[in-house]
């Protein structure tokens, strides 16, 4: 195996799949932490997601949703890559978009998308020239206009429905169409600029027809902003595009409904410039996780963990099995998230039977069950339990609770990203995936792009 320094990591080549990089690493790490729990992050399916992005949705900017980022995903390997493959970023707060602007990403490649802001923070945002900013009350307003008077402003409307999705929003943000006149009239009054609508259909939408009505809303909207003297050239469509092939709707699914509704309310006479919001589309596929069985008890089919009756040979066991990593770590995205999680084993236990089984996290808090029910082989500690899709809503809210170690990050990408790194430009640490191209070429309409051995490096954060 070739291994490449690079500043102060070293990149392993290999053409091994995710999961057998998690079997090395396992067998590979050192005495003090060779059962800890660990990510894999595939880099390249951050790479294809963005690829698939342009061909579905190709006049609509994607603008990393970093405003619910750190409930999605703000590892600085994946915002780098992000960064490199030319995507916007929506930031909620100061450090937030220093994070970005550290990136050296422009400030007009950055919506300041938090309708409720802390007036230091929109201080700060004008002193870096970050002028678009949503709002979606008058109160709102009046700060805008103290703060950072030549902002470019987003209204930010509630979605008709977001019900169909994992995570409402609408309950905390966004105006309801009766207050978009009286919101538009105080901005006139203050002379303040608003340039477009924005609308949020909840994350995790698994409605396609939420965005087309929600788009035909923002069209009324429009038109109300007209009757106002505003002439609206942005739409931002938001989030909730689903990031996995589980999902309960496909994001090629929702296109199909999206496209034409776009085409319909806004066509391209308008002149109307089109941006969203993806967090999840991007990483949720991108990462998987693998956890250690740390204890294991059995108790009797039935009983559950409140079971005090001792297990006789009459008795079908079922398995509680203990693992370093739970839900005020990784899996954090059950409580915030309502994340649905499947385990998945390392090896082949086809010819075993399987049992009824539980999984539990390793604090001490009884609330720390990160699946309730489910068959698997007998195993024992020791064993490793891997769970695919693990990007969205999980490392970004996890914490040390009970002194519990977060798990550490491996990284992946497939070949022809790998031979583009541009080394010279990696004096931060991290490490830039796409090499600089000449203006206007994109890398992933290169037909050598689909060509390429399917080798992958890895890369230790």
């Amino acid at each position: 195996m070739k291994h490449v320094p690079m500043n102060t990591v070293f990149v392993d080549i290999t053409k091994d799949t995710p999961i057998n990089i998690v079997k090395q690493r396992i067998s590979s790490r050192g005495r003090e932490d060779k059962d800890d729990a660990l990510f894999v992050a595939d880099l390249g399916d951050i790479v294809h997601k963005y690829k698939t992005w342009k061909a579905q949705l190709p006049h609509v900017a994607p603008f990393y949703g970093k405003s619910s980022l750190f409930k999605c995903n703000d590892d600085p390997v994946v915002l780098e890559v992000l960064a490199q493959l030319g995507t916007g970023f929506d930031c909620a707060s100061k450090v937030e978009i220093q994070k970005i602007l550290e990136l050296k990403v422009k400030p007009e490649r950055i919506v300041y998308a938090n309708p409720c802001k802390q007036n230091s923070h929109i201080r700060y945002a004008a002193k870096k020239g970050i002028t678009k900013m949503t709002f979606d009350n008058e109160i709102e307003l009046h700060k805008i206009k103290l703060n950072h008077p030549k902002a470019e402003l987003i209204l930010r409307i509630a979605p008709p429905d977001d019900s169909k999705s994992q995570c409402q929003l609408g309950m905390k943000y966004g105006c309801n169409l009766k207050a978009v006149s009286r919101l538009l009239k105080v901005a006139k009054q203050l002379d303040l600029c608003v340039i477009g609508v924005s609308f949020h259909v909840g994350s995790g939408c698994f409605d396609r027809m939420a965005y087309v009505t929600a788009v035909a809303l923002s069209r009324t909207v429009f038109d109300i902003g007209e009757s106002h003297g505003y002439h609206f050239d942005l739409l931002d469509i938001g989030g909730g595009f689903p990031g996995q092939k589980s999902s309960k709707i496909s994001f090629e699914e929702i296109c199909d409904a999206l496209c034409p509704a776009l085409d319909e309310y806004f066509p391209k006479s308008m002149g109307v410039h089109m941006i969203a919001e993806p967090g999840r589309f991007f990483v949720a596929s991108a990462f998987t996780l693998a956890v250690n069985i740390i204890a294991k008890r059995a108790v009797p089919r039935g009983e559950g963990y409140l079971g005090d009756k001792e297990l006789t040979a009459n008795d079908e066991p079922s398995f509680m099995y203990y693992v370093n990593d739970g839900v005020y770590g990784s899996f954090n995205c059950l409580l915030y998230d309502h994340a649905e999680v499947k385990p998945t084993l390392i090896d082949d236990y086809s010819s075993e039977p399987n049992f009824t089984s539980s999984i539990w996290g390793p604090t001490c808090d009884g609330l720390d069950c990160i699946v309730e029910k489910c068959f698997l082989p007998e195993l024992v500690d020791g064993d490793w339990i891997v769970f695919r899709d693990m990007g969205a809503y999980t490392m970004c809210a996890a914490s040390n609770f009970n002194g519990m170690p977060k798990p550490r990050c491996h990284y992946v990408i497939q070949d022809l990203p790998w031979h583009q790194l541009n080394a010279k430009k990696c004096g931060s640490g991290l490490l830039r995936v796409v090499s600089e191209m000449k203006s206007g070429h994109e890398i992933l309409d290169d037909p050598e792009y689909h060509d390429v051995c399917p080798a992958i490096a890895v890369i230790d954060n």
